[in-house]
């Protein structure tokens, strides 16, 4: 996938170009919290079964907030690229989760043909 101008891709390489440059280690976080009528939506959501709509959202909101933090800090280093992306999720406290994203920041080039 390709945010404001960086190839992110959880992969070591990128097919077609070549790593030119190692720029290092970069970080994106997001913590957010739910609030009483997610939580109440989910709770009744959570009697009936099935998927918590509520809590999907609220994580999709935080992956794609710490992700563009990455690409951010990826951008400042003079990357064009981030490989090795990866994803982790946990709880800090009752109702808030924190997500976090790393991969390496590189500067790339495409390949000569």
């Amino acid at each position: 996938m390709e945010i404001e101008g960086v190839i992110v891709v959880t992969t070591d390489t990128i097919p077609g170009y070549r790593i030119k440059e190692v720029k290092g280690l970069v970080v994106g976080v997001a913590a957010r919290s739910s609030h009483f009528g997610r939580d109440l939506a989910a709770l009744l959501r959570n009697i009936a079964g099935g998927e918590v709509r509520e809590y999907v959202e609220l994580l999709n909101k935080a992956k794609d907030e710490a992700i563009r933090r990455m690409v951010q800090e990826a951008k400042a280093k003079g990357a064009n690229a981030v490989i090795g992306f990866r994803l982790a999720t946990t709880n800090i406290s009752a109702g808030v989760a924190e997500l976090y994203v790393y991969g390496t920041a590189v500067l790339v080039e495409k390949e000569q043909k």
